[in-house]
């Protein structure tokens, strides 16, 4: 964002921010939303698998790539990164997958 990039946020629900956003990142996502172009929220209540699937489908219909923070583990359930990744490549939305050498899950 620093160097002239946009954000475009998809939420996958309207309780994300509360649920899902631990305390001592708080700040750091109301700012990024703060600096967001587009702050867009999905017609859902609680975020669930069927939201994030939802949201995926919503970011990749409307990026020109996707930068995805992954380590290329495949996830059991939609929703996750490597159903959005998986996604975006059947689309043929370029992809470009993000994950630091030496760094591991949590």
């Amino acid at each position: 964002l620093d160097f002239g990039g946009e954000l475009e946020v998809v939420l996958p629900a309207a309780d994300y921010q509360e649920e899902k956003v631990k305390p001592d990142h708080a700040a750091q996502f109301d700012e990024l939303i703060r600096r967001a172009a587009t702050v867009r929220v999905m017609p859902f209540e609680k975020a669930n698998r069927i939201a994030y699937e939802a949201a995926n489908e919503a970011l990749v219909s409307t990026c020109d790539i996707l930068f995805a923070v992954w380590d290329g583990q495949s996830g059991a359930d939609k929703g996750g990164t490597a159903s959005v990744v998986e996604f975006a490549r059947s689309r043929g939305v370029p992809v470009m997958v993000i994950w630091p050498e030496g760094v591991s899950r949590a």
